[in-house]
């Protein structure tokens, strides 16, 4: 990582957001020349500002990846993008679907051009598990922002350049996820309001989500979509070990908390996957995580006849180690 990482300028897109920013936190030790934060929330610049004060390298940049020539000017003399830049709220993107293609799909394309035009090396693009097969409109753009970041690599052939995906579950405690909104009701005693009991999502903390982004950057040829072995718990025992374990810290009862059924909201899914069945037919399977190879270059590759592992029918833990887990990751 420092050979790829050290005395190089970087730029992060959404980079005060939950994931965005700490891939500005894990960079700084790799001694890059520059770090580049992009943002449209001059505040939660602030606040990055403050926490990292003591490092000099940081230039915090305002602007949206929607404008083209905001980011032709953010990108000159970078030699690797982390675009994690997007809108990713399911509800609200249901409801301003156009405005989330503005975002995640012309602003995708926008951080391509960007950075063709201004020869960056390395572009990686933050996905979603929901692109796979999607449903609603936040996955149909992530899904339309991975076709146009596999296809970037091949835009020329010289010089070539590296532009990549990472596919997430959901992120513990990112800004906007279950956990916090979970944990603030508690603590104002109100009910916990599931959609539908039975659902089930992939989990990875926000250390580990940027630990699979430096390791896709490092071994991408170009044209990937990586993706990491996860656990999967289902919605009702994450309420249910966030009121057993969160309550009495608040000084709430447990057995006042009620966890209520609402429904789902349109654009959500039951299950998740990783992976469709077609890509499973072109992924190679290292360690923990799945590589997803571009059509352009699978027949450079031999595959293994069956991938398993990228479904939430598959990995479940129970609640007693879904409670291990959080307490490992500081999260209760």
């Amino acid at each position: 990582m420092r050979e790829l990482f050290e005395g190089k300028t970087i730029l992060v897109t959404g980079g005060t957001g939950s994931i965005g920013s700490e891939i500005v936190r894990q960079l700084i030790p790799y001694g890059p020349k520059h770090i580049r934060v992009l943002s449209r929330d001059e505040y939660k610049q602030f606040e990055l500002r403050q926490e990292l004060a003591e490092h000099g390298n940081l230039r915090f940049l305002l602007g949206d990846v929607r404008d083209l020539e905001r980011l032709g000017r953010a990108v000159e003399g970078v030699h690797i993008v982390f675009h994690a830049a997007a809108m990713k709220r399911v509800e609200a993107c249901e409801y301003n679907p156009f405005e989330v293609v503005q975002t995640n799909v012309v602003g995708t394309q926008n951080v391509i051009t960007a950075a063709l035009d201004n020869g960056v090396d390395r572009v990686v693009g933050i996905s979603t598990d929901k692109a796979v097969a999607p449903t609603g409109t936040m996955g149909a753009t992530k899904l339309l922002a991975e076709k146009l970041m596999a296809w970037a690599s091949f835009y020329r052939a010289e010089p070539k350049k590296t532009f990549l995906c990472v596919r997430f579950g959901n992120v513990l405690d990112s800004r906007g996820s279950v956990i916090p909104i979970f944990k603030r009701r508690i603590e104002r005693g109100e009910p916990i309001l599931l959609h539908d009991e039975a659902m089930r999502r992939f989990i990875m903390s926000i250390p580990k989500a940027v630990g699979l982004v430096f390791k896709a950057a490092k071994l991408a040829r170009g044209g990937e979509i990586f993706v990491l072995k996860m656990p999967v718990i289902t919605i009702r025992h994450l309420a249910e070990v966030l009121v057993e374990e969160y309550a009495p810290r608040v000084g709430r009862d447990p057995g006042e908390i009620e966890i209520r059924v609402t429904g789902k909201n349109p654009g959500e899914k039951l299950d998740e996957e990783l992976m469709t069945a077609e890509e499973r037919s072109r992924c190679l399977v290292v360690d923990d995580y799945g590589i997803i190879i571009s059509e352009r270059r699978a027949q450079d590759y031999q595959f293994p006849d069956q991938v398993e592992g990228f479904t939430t029918h598959e990995n479940i833990i129970g609640k007693e180690e879904l409670r291990a887990l959080l307490l490992e990751e500081k999260l209760l």
